[in-house]
């Protein structure tokens, strides 16, 4: 089942969307929250997006920029402005297809069939499944590097890879063993001071990026990092 990510602060015309699509198949969800639009996109992994340009906070072509630095997924503008250059400036922000409002359904529902076709053939996958996200903080999975608040750092592999396990079992006590195995797959093989180096490194890239004291040494057990930013 595809589902479709509806960003349109108009409630009751993101209600009739939303009903009328359901009927169709898709599972849909509406944002009430405009002011974090990149985490509720990694946080519903959605197939596709209808998106308005005139949003609070930002607008539709910002969060549209956005969007494209994680994920190829389509999205579809709507929206109430009808001139050249609005539809121009959607497709050269990312854009898919724009439709203006006011708008048939079964316009909609071609349009999103279209774009489904052609995006999710045999050969395509799902644009934003190497993102990880926790309250507002972004790993690319591609990239090795880490996201706050519009700060993005590269960190190295090894640097990463305890980042997201850490991550992964947030507010848990991630041991020492299994550390070292996620790291180098033999613990027997590597200096025990090898793991408390490379924390370290981490602390300090989380702070490089405004993030503080969230990971915890648990001695003799291993480390546990604290969602506190």
């Amino acid at each position: 089942m595809y589902s479709i990510m509806i960003i349109e602060d108009d409630k009751k015309l993101s209600s009739l969307i939303k009903n009328h699509l359901k009927k169709y198949g898709y599972k849909t969800f509406n944002i009430d929250d405009f002011s974090n639009l990149k985490g509720e996109f990694v946080k519903n992994n959605p197939s596709l997006v209808l998106m308005d340009i005139n949003l609070p906070v930002y607008d539709g072509f910002y969060w549209c920029r956005d969007i494209r630095t994680i994920s190829k997924v389509p999205i579809i503008f709507i929206s109430a402005r009808d001139s050249d250059m609005d539809q121009v400036m959607a497709i050269e922000n990312g854009g898919d297809d724009y439709i203006t409002k006011p708008f048939s359904y079964d316009v909609l529902l071609a349009k999103i069939k279209g774009v489904i076709r052609r995006v999710y053939g045999s050969y395509a996958e799902s644009g934003n499944s190497d993102v990880f996200e926790i309250n507002g903080l972004f790993l690319y999975m591609n990239q090795n590097t880490v996201e706050y608040k519009e700060r993005n750092i590269e960190l190295s592999k090894k640097e990463f890879q305890l980042l997201y396990m850490l991550l992964k079992n947030v507010n848990k006590i991630v041991s020492r063993e299994t550390l070292l195995e996620v790291l180098w797959n033999d613990v027997d093989f590597v200096d025990d001071n090898t793991l408390s180096v490379n924390m370290t490194r981490v602390r300090k890239r989380l702070e490089d990026i405004g993030i503080t004291d969230v990971i915890e040494t648990k001695r003799g057990q291993g480390y546990k990092l604290l969602v506190k930013w």
